[in-house]
């Protein structure tokens, strides 16, 4: 027989469990094609860098888009004259979407209010956590998402996020950045652009 302990944390378990899995399916429905793909290398990236990062934290870094995937809620990158304040209002609604799907799994409410708290901030950082958050969306942006961006925006417009998403990654990530490598030419070119005309 189970003692209440081991049946507690098998419970807590399997309704983060729950929860993983109806964030996933939420996002495989998303319009934006590397969205599904970078959900889940967010999450690989942050325990790469992490691997005792908490059940909050692995949460946030599966839902900090999801906002992307509800096409009717989503937050538009047309209705903001500054590309900050979209992002924020985009983490903001993404911590929303995020809630009620935690709740519903029956997940703790102290890793409910950390996930979405983390949500929220993936943007910006400020603090160990959010900023280990940012570091691995940041990565793995350049790591799946820039080629499928690079199809859909063009040179000037994938240059412009990149240089963006550079910056705001930590010196230690900014390494990490700086030895991913694309097959295309164009955009390892443009990769390495960025990263020189950051530091000069």
């Amino acid at each position: 027989m189970l003692r209440p302990c081991a049946v507690s944390g098998w419970r807590v378990l399997a309704n983060i469990e729950c929860a993983k899995q109806k964030i996933r399916l939420i996002i495989a429905g998303s319009q934006v094609p590397e969205d599904p793909c970078h959900a889940d290398n967010t999450l690989e990236w942050l325990l790469r860098l992490e691997p005792d990062a908490s059940e909050a934290l692995q949460l946030a870094a599966l839902a900090h888009d999801i906002d992307r995937a509800i096409e009717r809620i989503k937050v538009k990158r047309a209705n903001f004259d500054h590309y900050d304040a979209f992002k924020a209002a985009h983490a903001r609604n993404s911590a929303e979407i995020l809630r009620p799907i935690l709740t519903a799994c029956g997940v703790e409410r102290n890793i409910v209010e950390e996930a979405c708290r983390l949500v929220e901030f993936h943007e910006v950082g400020g603090d160990p956590d959010s900023d280990l958050l940012k570091d691995a969306d940041s990565i793995s942006f350049f790591d799946v998402n820039l080629p499928l961006y690079f199809q859909r925006e063009g040179w000037d417009e994938t240059k412009r996020r990149s240089y963006w998403g550079y910056h705001r990654l930590t010196p230690s990530a900014q390494e990490i950045v700086k030895h991913i490598d694309y097959e295309n030419k164009e955009m390892a070119r443009l990769l390495r652009e960025v990263i020189r005309e950051s530091v000069s």
